[in-house]
């Protein structure tokens, strides 16, 4: 899939070249998009009693409790799978409370590790449970029609969507008419999101965009605010400066199964493929190693190199560069925008890879 080793690139390299994302062009069928909407790889194992709450910030404890009693509630209802009634049941009496909750918090606090923890608490076989970003939620869509959607999801006891997006009027209708058809269902909810541009304290929380936005669903969520600094840099070193091109190549060559492109090459190929297939696109990697990385051109570029660089964090790839270092991925002017708190998770998450990826590189 990518050429072997020029005369001139590094020596002592292994015979197998890696390989490359950019002579990949992934198909996904609609019913692995289905079968994959679960907590990815590297929320596998999280927990509730694998969150470590930072004693500074009570609001993270005091989400774990009701969290908790959130999932155990879960058990009485839908318990048969409402979305499929027949004529001689009895319709389910209302549960009581609210059938949905909202993670309210700034990026890097634990909101996806409490969200996956709240999806394997709930006493329901993974089937009856999905979990997925907003973007996939809106792929799922794309992929099935409106009404085919709500009748695959109707049979599920727990939906948890993750970053649900407030940026895009379109797709927020389009996502909260689905949630009201599975909220009549039975379907219990939980969600975190993206704050609103434009909004002060962008970044931060953003409970009160939510709520409007989702409109005659507000009253079925509880919003809990979670207070604290980003956990992926809290008490960790600085993340390693971008490394030569040569290291680069000589740790992609080194490593079986891992790819290497060059950045502007790959940034031209993620136009090329629908961001649903990006999952797809870092199937089987162990790492991925860019050579010449530099800032993104513009803001259709950088949004495709967002949903990359959640892709990647989900499956723990480790990202090795060369280049530019990662905090200069986006201009001044796209920081301070109205996506800035995307970019930010992104270069966040990118540099948590980048940290991962020190190994690859001999001292």
């Amino acid at each position: 899939m990518s050429s072997s080793p020029s005369a001139s690139g590094p020596s002592s390299l292994s015979d197998v070249a890696p390989l490359s994302l950019c002579a990949r062009e992934p198909h996904v069928p609609a019913d692995r998009l289905v079968a994959e909407m679960v907590p990815p790889p590297r929320f596998d194992a999280v927990r509730f009693d694998t969150y470590i709450p930072d004693p500074d910030q009570p609001s993270q404890t005091e989400a774990v409790r009701v969290l908790s009693g959130f999932a155990a509630g879960l058990g009485g209802a839908h318990a048969s799978g409402a979305g499929k009634k027949r004529w001689f049941q009895r319709k389910a009496p209302a549960p009581t409370g609210p059938r949905g909750v909202y993670l309210d918090g700034g990026y890097g606090v634990g909101k996806t590790h409490l969200l996956a923890s709240l999806w394997h608490a709930a006493p329901a076989a993974p089937e009856q449970k999905a979990f997925g970003t907003f973007v996939e939620l809106t792929n799922l869509v794309g992929a099935l029609g409106f009404q085919q959607t709500v009748r695959t999801l109707s049979d599920h006891r727990l939906l948890c969507i993750d970053e649900f997006e407030l940026d895009d009027p379109g797709d927020t209708v389009l996502v909260s008419s689905l949630l009201s058809k599975l909220v009549e269902q039975g379907v219990a909810l939980a969600a975190t999101s993206n704050t609103l541009p434009g909004k002060l304290g962008e970044g931060r929380f953003a409970a009160t965009d939510f709520m409007r936005e989702i409109q005659g669903l507000s009253a079925h969520f509880r919003a809990l605010r979670i207070d604290g600094e980003d956990y992926r840099h809290r008490g960790l070193p600085k993340a390693p400066a971008p490394y030569t091109r040569e290291q680069v190549t000589k740790a992609a060559y080194a490593t079986a199964g891992a790819s290497l492109d060059d950045f502007p090459h790959l940034l031209a190929h993620l136009a090329k493929v629908h961001p649903s297939r990006y999952g797809a696109l870092t199937d089987q990697l162990t790492a991925v190693c860019l050579t010449e990385v530099t800032p993104v051109p513009d803001q259709s570029t950088a949004l495709r190199l967002v949903v990359l660089a959640d892709r990647l964090y989900d499956r723990e790839v480790p990202v090795l560069t060369s280049g530019v270092p990662f905090d200069r991925l986006f201009s001044e002017e796209m920081l301070n925008g109205g996506y800035r708190k995307k970019y930010f998770r992104a270069i966040s998450r990118l540099t948590a890879l980048a940290r991962d990826a020190k190994g690859l590189v001999p001292e």
